[in-house]
């Protein structure tokens, strides 16, 4: 099993950043890529970014291009995601998620555990 804890959430005004992390634990070796997807109250899960194992290929969700930046530390067995220029549309709870697959997935489906989530409130 694999365990993940994010963390870095918070309450921001727009156009500031945030830094979220996910620390994973437990049999870290089985997993791959790794992506980041938050949810709406109301709303589906939807995919914001994802890093492949050695982190030479990362995709986004076109509504955060630009803004967000996904990033992950091996040797510490952690993801980062770097929010920049947030607006109050970017406000959801935020999800890590890893894979087996050893290429970049945008499909939630794909993941085969995920974290518990943690809340990014952006304010106008």
């Amino acid at each position: 099993q694999v365990q993940l804890v994010e963390s870095g959430g918070g309450l921001v005004q727009a156009g500031g950043s945030l830094r979220l992390s996910c620390a994973a634990s437990g049999r870290t070796f089985s997993i791959d890529a790794m992506g980041w997807f938050r949810q709406a109250p109301g709303k589906e899960r939807d995919f914001v970014a994802t890093i492949s194992w050695s982190g030479r290929t990362t995709y986004y969700a076109d509504s955060v291009k630009d803004r967000f930046s996904i990033s992950r530390d091996n040797t510490k067995n952690t993801v980062y995601l770097q929010m920049n220029s947030l607006k109050p549309e970017d406000t959801a709870v935020y999800y890590c998620a890893a894979t087996f697959s050893p290429t970049v997935q945008t499909d939630r489906d794909a993941y085969h555990y995920w974290g518990q989530g943690t809340q990014v409130t952006v304010s106008a």
